[in-house]
């Protein structure tokens, strides 16, 4: 299809709750899209013959073809499509970095807005939950081998429904009492909510993985015993989950949090539901230290748990944030304030070891280092101190050694991640494949659905040639 005079410049915008409503609940922000606004986003897209949407998107979900069975009204037909290539499309809808993979490629983009490849990937995921017939993707016969994924993220639900539908028997393991992972205990009720989690999982499992919750691999059982056992391939897909600190005086006090400490209290106790007693700070005057995804979940978090006061400080400018747009631009909205160029230098306490206030320097961009961002030079004299209750840091996380430390045989990096082939996720130990945040470290959720996949492959290859 030719580029029209009549195509659109600017997508459909999806409908949101009001930021003076939102701030003050735990409902899911965006509100999706009607069939109508669907489809008339859906006839933006020009067709193209090398479509590079689809060249953007790690696992090669078949984006064209999608958009044009909305277009057309084919909504059964267009999550099948997707199911090709994406088991998670009601995630990935939701907290996938479209601006920088599928839409970012889009050639609309050049002269106008990108089509909303994201919002039109969630209406049709949401249009299967709500009003599909429930039929599943056909299955291979079975081929008698049997896999352990160890970790229900990203990465691990993938390889687990690859592998499944290559008629292989899967377990997948959980250290925590639900799978999802980072899914389920990383991300706010707000922006993923579990009930969505829960119903892609559901659909695994009518697949017929076997999901073992509360077993940590790694203590309860090793990758060893598990091959032992009878496992002809083990995957692990752990994710990065210790988390790390800045360092500073004060980081001991009662009040100062760790980001996977203060977003796992709030997912797995349920401080988005009135009904249950969290046991978890609300904080007056919040501070959360760090410009990323997750800095910013943090910060919404505590508006909704009844700050009064949410600073974001991050040492860096706007343009130099990780976080998305769309996940700032939200904040800012709520009411968190943004103070960049700024980095804590201690957390002061009262008597009792409470925190009462955080000291920061101001800090000015010098030349780029080695992540290619311009580097943050402290100023001289310009330090300032703000009253603090509650901080949260949001710095990044590294790779838990409770798995790698009980098994020698898996080479790992200086950093503690799984040195993995990055074209089929092989470790250096037989038989064993990783994939997703503990290969990569902290990145995002379709990157690790790709390793994931690229692991599926392998693994399926060597269960039946060998390896």
């Amino acid at each position: 299809m030719q580029e029209s005079k009549k195509t659109p410049t600017n997508r459909h915008p999806m409908p949101e709750q009001p930021a003076e409503v939102r701030r003050h609940n735990f409902l899911e922000v965006p509100l999706g899209y009607t069939e109508e606004m669907a489809q008339a986003e859906a006839a933006r897209c020009l067709q193209c013959k090398t479509p590079k949407c689809v060249e953007g998107c790690p696992v090669a979900v078949p984006i064209p073809r999608f958009i044009r069975a909305i277009a057309q009204g084919r909504f059964a037909e267009g999550i099948r499509i997707i199911w090709e290539k994406n088991g998670l499309p009601a995630v990935c809808g939701r907290v996938c970095p479209q601006e920088i993979q599928c839409e970012g490629q889009c050639v609309l983009g050049k002269k106008g807005q990108p089509v909303a490849i994201g919002n039109l990937e969630r209406f049709l995921a949401d249009w299967e939950r709500n009003h599909g017939d429930g039929s599943l993707p056909a299955k291979q016969p079975s081929t008698g081998k049997r896999v352990a994924v160890v970790g229900s993220g990203p990465s691990g639900l993938t390889v687990a429904g690859d592998l499944v539908l290559k008629g292989h028997g899967v377990t997948l393991f959980e250290a925590f009492h639900k799978p999802g992972g980072v899914l389920i205990y990383g991300i706010p009720e707000f922006r993923l909510p579990k009930a969505i989690v829960e119903a892609e999982v559901s659909i695994l499992e009518k697949l017929g993985v076997d999901i073992a919750c509360n077993t940590v691999v790694g203590r309860a059982v090793d990758v060893s015993e598990l091959l032992a056992e009878g496992y002809d391939a083990v995957f692990v897909g752990v994710g990065a989950g210790l988390p790390r600190f800045l360092n500073v005086p004060g980081e001991n006090l009662i009040g100062v949090y760790s980001a996977n400490e203060y977003l796992t209290r709030a997912n797995l106790m349920k401080a988005y539901d009135p009904l249950y007693d969290t046991p978890l700070v609300p904080g007056k005057n919040v501070v959360v230290v760090g410009g990323g995804n997750v800095a910013m979940d943090s910060a919404r978090t505590a508006l909704r748990m009844g700050a009064e006061s949410v600073k974001i400080v991050y040492r860096r400018s706007r343009e130099e944030m990780p976080a998305r747009a769309e996940e700032a631009h939200h904040a800012e909205q709520e009411g968190v304030e943004f103070l960049l160029l700024s980095n804590p230098l201690r957390f002061d306490g009262n008597s009792e070891g409470r925190l009462t206030s955080v000291t920061c320097e101001r800090m000015t961009l010098g030349e780029p280092d080695a992540s290619g961002r311009r580097r943050p030079v402290p100023l001289e004299g310009a330090d300032f101190t703000m009253d603090c209750d509650l901080a949260i840091i949001a710095v990044g996380s590294g790779a838990n050694p409770l798995l790698t430390s009980s098994e020698p045989a898996i080479r790992l990096n200086r950093r503690g991640n799984i040195e993995a082939d990055p074209a089929t996720g092989k470790t250096s130990m037989r038989g064993v494949w990783a994939g997703g945040d503990i290969v990569t470290g902290a990145a995002t959720v379709i990157l690790a659905m790709g390793a994931g996949r690229k692991a599926a492959d392998s693994i399926h290859d060597y269960l039946m040639r060998g390896w």
